[in-house]
């Protein structure tokens, strides 16, 4: 069985739909639910309990992780995290008459 993990120099890397970032959410979560679904297997949560919670767990991821991907696309989502950091609008308390009746003062250098 082979698997076309790059589609070509130069193009983000592609695997079964998921582009790049959403790979990486996509392992990353894969792998959390593992180590959780060990951690509560070895604090002794039964073990139906654990297989059930494990596949929720990873149906949730990938149905969530494919649902990301088809509405933001390939950079969608950094685009959406960089928005949320700008501000929604700029506040300026200064009265903007202030700077046309008084000008600057240029500063003279003594030497």
């Amino acid at each position: 069985m082979e698997y076309n993990v790059n589609k070509g120099i130069g193009k983000s890397v592609e695997f079964k739909g998921l582009k790049s970032q959403y790979l990486f959410i996509f392992a990353g979560g894969l792998l959390s639910v593992f180590v959780l679904f060990v951690i509560f297997y070895m604090a002794g949560v039964d073990q139906w309990i654990c297989i059930g919670f494990g596949v929720i767990s990873a149906s949730v991821l990938v149905w969530f992780t494919f649902r990301l991907n088809a509405q933001y696309g390939e950079y969608g989502l950094m685009k959406l995290m960089a928005k949320r950091q700008h501000p929604r609008y700029l506040i300026n308390r200064r009265n903007s008459r202030r700077f046309f009746l008084y000008p600057k003062r240029k500063e003279v250098a003594y030497a």
